[in-house]
């Protein structure tokens, strides 16, 4: 009976570690190059090397006020993506803490969008308002071709998640999760917005 109980925590371990290997987060603290984070509570960060990032992302869509909004808007910036919806608990909380990072980088190389993936125009309006938020979001509830722009650099069923983007477009960090301090982002911005300065 040991042998046969011995035998099967051996194979839970095994099992346990090799999940955990599977994980490019952990494989990256494990390796200690600081490159991602991961919290209890699931709130995960991610920063990736300029040799390392992927094609730029190219979008087009429509603003909450009615507006077009397209990837070439903001060509020479960083540009920080949030998508968010009005009834997402996370997102409220968090909505300070993103306007507070998009504040603190007025008058410099770097923009903010939010893409709202479930609300209409006068919904993602009002949260704004009720919130603060003085930069504008897209609207992806119906637009197939904005989601389908971002499908490959982040889970959107996972929200809120952020993008930092850098000058080129391409995605330079993410956070996946409630934005526990603008700090965080901040220092993300920060990074990006110095490479190549």
């Amino acid at each position: 009976m040991r042998r046969i109980l011995s035998a099967a925590v051996v194979a839970v371990l095994a099992v346990s570690l090799a999940a955990c290997s599977a994980d490019p987060l952990a494989e990256q603290y494990r390796a200690g190059d600081n490159k991602g984070y991961i919290a209890a509570n699931g709130f995960q960060t991610q920063e990736i090397a300029p040799d390392q990032r992927g094609e730029p992302v190219e979008f087009t869509g429509t603003l909450d006020n009615g507006s077009p909004v397209s990837s070439g808007d903001f060509s020479g910036k960083v540009l920080v993506v949030n998508f968010w919806y009005a009834t997402c608990g996370p997102c409220i909380i968090e909505a300070p803490r993103l306007e507070q990072a998009y504040q603190s980088f007025q008058g410099q190389d770097v923009a903010f969008l939010g893409i709202n993936t479930y609300d209409q125009g006068p919904t993602a309006l009002s949260f704004a308002r009720d919130n603060k938020v003085s930069y504008s979001s897209a609207l992806a509830v119906n637009d197939a071709e904005l989601k389908l722009a971002f499908n490959d650099k982040t889970p959107l069923n996972a929200t809120p998640t952020t993008l930092v983007l850098d000058k080129q477009g391409r995605v330079a960090a993410r956070i996946i999760g409630e934005l526990p301090e603008a700090s965080i982002l901040e220092s993300m911005v920060r990074t990006v917005l110095e490479e190549n300065a």
